[in-house]
């Protein structure tokens, strides 16, 4: 059986490796499901336990995504130093087995203070994604997380074509049911990762659970002392803030400026999910060992900031649909900066990386929304001295633009040749 040589350890089976990312990435799939089923019908739900209008059930909706990231943002750093001392395995089960109890809190649920206390749980939880990419980082080698790392971002838009999609169905049988169908969905994935799911970070690797560590601010303070690490991080940081435009403005910039109906906004991200999915699950790995990561994330971010300036200047609908085919190359940013990232800590040191860019994340997710929809609000409005719907896009264009003089700071030079990143030793 041929192997591969991991960093520090013995060598890996290239066989046990496949089988291991394979069984990680269903289960991220099958997650990801679970939580987009619930996407359409959360709002008739919050209506139905508050007896208020759509508008306040959708301020109670805001309030419940802010609960779940900031939760997630405390706990991150927490689960991926909890999975460096005890292991991925049991992390990711412990993970898994929240999240089913979750979704069956939230089907059951009588008042709306239960979905706080649902969502509370899976923020702290949630980490199971930071365990997924410290276990991949365990069994791939360094030139190849790119790769994998795209095909989590591959399962993670296939999950969200699928659940939504599944989600609406279901719908039909009232509000409860996909709450129940994602407690199921869990469960099993429970049960399928406990039987073939193996444990990638052995006993002599591990590292002892240090509290002051296993905090955001501690993560970032401890990895700090690696070089390049911080600025990094921050790059990472701006391009997720400024990614936030589409999930928090999309909907609203799109009926404000050209009118869509929901069918039309709904064709839009499921033609999003796919490009995607094509793009980190298919196109990556070959971009990256053909170009190398550092090449890979640039072209990424100046894909992205193109493209943000694009839709902000984007006269006719149809314009869009030929943005977002442009745009699914800036899916090489995310798996290019967590391959850079990876390859400047020790093994280790996985899970608390990959903690702490889930914290980073979160950060992104309760920071962005409350800009990005602030700047459309502000320049849409009937009243506003300058009338620019598009605001918010440019807003990312800027953000896109500071991450790429960070990345360019943290990564100097160039690479010796093609498909290297030599910089980074």
């Amino acid at each position: 059986m041929r192997h591969v040589a991991s960093e520090g350890g013995a060598p890996r089976p290239v066989g046990a490796s496949r089988n291991a990312l394979a069984a990680v990435l269903l289960t991220v799939l099958i997650d990801t499901i679970g939580f987009g089923i619930v996407i359409p019908v959360l709002p008739q739900l919050i209506v139905e336990l508050t007896g208020d209008s759509l508008a306040l059930a959708t301020r109670d909706g805001g309030y419940l995504l802010v609960t779940y990231a900031v939760m997630q943002f405390f706990f991150g750093p927490v689960m991926g130093s909890l999975s460096d001392r005890f292991g991925r395995r049991v992390v990711i089960l412990a993970s898994l087995a929240a999240f089913g109890t979750d979704y069956l809190v939230m089907a059951l649920a009588p008042t709306l203070a239960w979905l706080f206390v649902g969502r509370a749980v899976a923020g702290m939880s949630g980490a199971v994604y930071a365990a997924a990419n410290a276990f991949i980082a365990d069994i791939t080698p360094a030139g190849d997380r790119a790769k994998s790392f795209g095909l989590v971002g591959a399962m993670f838009g296939l999950g969200f074509i699928l659940g939504p999609a599944m989600g609406g169905l279901l719908g039909e049988l009232g509000p409860r049911a996909p709450f129940f169908a994602s407690a199921l969905l869990a469960f099993l994935n429970l049960i399928y990762a406990f039987l073939v799911l193996p444990e990638t970070l052995p006993p002599e690797r591990r590292r002892p659970f240090v509290l002051r560590r296993a905090n955001p601010f501690g993560t970032f303070a401890s990895l700090a002392r690696r070089g390049g690490v911080l600025g990094l991080a921050a790059a990472m940081f701006l391009w997720q803030l400024a990614h936030q435009v589409y999930p928090s403005t999309w909907s609203f910039f799109t009926k404000i400026r050209f009118g869509w109906s929901e069918a039309e906004i709904g064709a839009s991200l499921a033609l999003v999910g796919v490009t995607m999915a094509v793009v980190q699950g298919g196109l990556t790995g070959r971009l990256v060992g053909r170009w190398g990561e550092r090449r890979a994330a640039f072209l990424g971010l100046t894909v992205g900031t193109l493209a943000f300036v694009a839709y902000g200047l984007a006269m006719r609908s149809w314009m869009l649909y030929g943005i977002i085919l442009f745009a699914a190359l800036q899916g090489l940013v995310y798996p290019s900066m967590n391959a850079l990232l990876s390859r400047r800590v020790s093994e280790d040191q996985q899970g608390e990386l990959q903690g702490g860019i889930a914290s980073l994340y979160s950060l992104a997710t309760i920071i962005g929304p409350l800009v990005m929809t602030q700047a459309l609000s502000r320049f849409s409005a009937a009243d506003a001295r300058v009338h620019l719907p598009g605001a918010a896009f440019f807003l990312a264009a800027a953000l896109a633009v500071v991450s790429g003089w960070m990345l360019a700071r943290s990564l100097p030079g160039r690479p010796a040749r093609v498909g290297t990143d030599s910089d980074l030793t």
